[in-house]
């Protein structure tokens, strides 16, 4: 099958499987491997990216169901080498230990944040939940969320378009 998706804001035209993840169309033909496999189930969210600016699991998509839509990877976020301020709360505030959940939670954040500009613990608990890390108890996460949405209220300028 033939499909047109814009990741990251680039426009691509491929034939794809009509299986394919999406999380392998991302990896594997577009070299996007910020977007982690992890589970292939689901249940973990590492390879949560943006699809029309809501998260979503691209282990439990397909590559066709991305027709005509915009993706947004963690790679997207980066404009002009400056992080996105979600990257960056996350960097200052040790969201991360191992890193690998880290792509999934910045995407999450990113959605979550867009709906609820100044959540509580709880609110970004319940928001990130299905969005596993096996390392950091969560507590940093949480800071870094809480001080992106700060940030972004504080300078909303400082919020690309993603």
């Amino acid at each position: 099958m033939r499909i047109t998706v814009t990741v990251d804001g680039t426009q691509y035209t491929d034939d794809v499987e009509p299986r394919l993840l999406l999380v392998h169309y991302l990896r594997d033909r577009l070299g996007k491997v910020g977007t982690v496999v992890g589970c292939d189930t689901s249940n973990c969210g590492a390879c949560t990216v943006l699809l029309d600016d809501r998260s979503v699991k691209s282990c439990s998509m397909l590559a066709v169901q991305a027709d005509g839509h915009s993706v947004t990877t963690v790679e997207g976020l980066t404009t002009n080498g400056s992080l996105h301020p979600v990257q960056e709360a996350f960097r200052e505030k040790h969201a991360l230990q191992c890193g690998f959940c880290t792509p999934g939670m910045i995407m999450a954040t990113i959605d979550l944040l867009s709906e609820n500009s100044d959540p509580s613990d709880e609110d970004v608990r319940h928001g990130l939940e299905g969005n596993l890390c096996r390392c950091t108890g969560y507590q940093n996460i949480v800071a870094a969320a809480r001080d992106a949405a700060q940030r972004l209220r504080e300078n909303p300028a400082a919020t690309q378009e993603v």
